[in-house]
C-alpha cells in the first residue's frame, strides 16, 4: 500500500482544489492510501514566535502526516500567476527548523496538482513550485501533468468533481504517482 499525503493550498470553504483533492481521495484506487489534508490553523510564520513558542501544534501535526507519507500531493490554486501566500507559508513553517528539511522533505516525492477557474489551469503555480521544491530536496515527479481548467464548469454546486474525463485523469495521474512514490530509490 503506497501511503500518500495530499495538501490543499486553498482555506476557502468551496475552494475548487479541496474539491480536486477530494475527488483524489474518492478516484485513487486500489493500493492508494490517499489522505487529504489542510492548511487550517497555521499561523503566519514569524521567527520570533518560533524561538519563543516553537512549532505551533498544526505544523507539528502537518510535519508527522508528511513524514508518515511515501509521497506528498501539493493541489494548488494560482493566485496572481503564482504560489499562493498561505501556501508558501505553511512550507516556511515546515521547513523548521532548518536541521528538520532534510528528514521532511529530503527525497521525499512531490508532486503537484491544481485547479483553475481560468483557462490556464494553475500552469503558472504549479510551474513556481518547481524551484521551491527543488530548494528543499524533494525528488519531484515529472511524469505527468493535471492542470484542470474552467473548474466551475467541472466541480457541481455540492463541491464534487463532476466531470468523467478530469476524473479518469485523475485517477491515472495518481496510479503513475503512486509508482513513482513507492519505486526504490
Amino acid at each position: 500500500m503506497v501511503r500518500l499525503l495530499g495538501v490543499s493550498g486553498s482555506l476557502r470553504a468551496g475552494s475548487f482544489n479541496t474539491a480536486l483533492l477530494r475527488a483524489a481521495v474518492e478516484v485513487a484506487g486500489e493500493g492508494i492510501a490517499l489522505e487529504a489534508a489542510t492548511l487550517h490553523g497555521i499561523p503566519l510564520y514569524d521567527g520570533d514566535a518560533e524561538q519563543r513558542d516553537g512549532l505551533p501544534p498544526a505544523v507539528v501535526a502537518l510535519k508527522d502526516k508528511i513524514l508518515a507519507s511515501d509521497g506528498v500531493l501539493l493541489v494548488t490554486p494560482e493566485y496572481n500567476n503564482g504560489v499562493p501566500g498561505v501556501f508558501k507559508n505553511a512550507i516556511d513553517w515546515l521547513s523548521r527548523p532548518s536541521s528538520d528539511i532534510a528528514r521532511v522533505f529530503g527525497d521525499r516525492p512531490f508532486a503537484v496538482i491544481g485547479a483553475s477557474p481560468g483557462g490556464f489551469g494553475t500552469q503558472l503555480s504549479q510551474a513556481a513550485w518547481l524551484p521551491i521544491l527543488r530548494t528543499l530536496g524533494t525528488r519531484q515527479w515529472a511524469g505527468g501533468r493535471l492542470m484542470v481548467s474552467h473548474a466551475a464548469q467541472l466541480i457541481d454546486a455540492q463541491g464534487q468533481l463532476a466531470d468523467a474525463v478530469t476524473r479518469q485523469r485523475l485517477a491515472d495521474f495518481l496510479q503513475g504517482f503512486a509508482r513513482f512514490a513507492s519505486a526504490p530509490r
